[in-house]
């Protein structure tokens, strides 16, 4: 009776044991892979978002550095400050700054857009929405 027992548990622990290992090997074969280069272009033209502060800004070059990234700032790159339109030579270093770039196939990051200073009151998060109105008593 005792070596049935045993028996019973012993297959038991080994079904479970292979049960589990599957799973675990497939995991830890995941993890092992390398991950896959991770594509930084979006699947439309709007560009990827950042935000930051100016840490260079080099005039000559039509540049501004932000943390590690530089953005390479061209004729059709849109900048404002303040919510009005501003130029390159409005950019200070310290300052905030956010916009999106998109990136190029030799790995350049160009501006798409750049907003110098905090973002504008009328630019919170879900605007452009319509206003509610009352429906009208009739």
């Amino acid at each position: 009776m005792k070596k049935n027992i045993l028996r019973i548990a012993t297959f038991s622990l080994l079904a479970a044991a292979l049960a589990v290992s599957p799973t675990q090997t497939q995991a830890q074969e995941n993890k092992d892979k390398p991950a896959a280069e991770k594509k930084d272009t979006p699947k439309s033209d709007k560009g990827i978002p950042f935000h930051g502060k100016i840490a260079a800004v080099d005039k000559a070059a039509k540049t501004v550095t932000v943390g590690e990234r530089v953005f390479q700032v061209t004729a059709d790159t849109k900048i404002k400050k303040l919510g009005k339109p501003a130029t390159l030579a409005d950019a200070a270093v310290g300052e905030e700054i956010g916009g999106t770039y998109i990136k190029n196939d030799d790995g350049k990051l160009t501006a798409k857009s750049l907003r110098f200073g905090p973002k504008p009151e009328g630019e919170a998060k879900g605007t452009g929405k319509k206003e509610k109105t009352e429906p009208s008593a009739k």
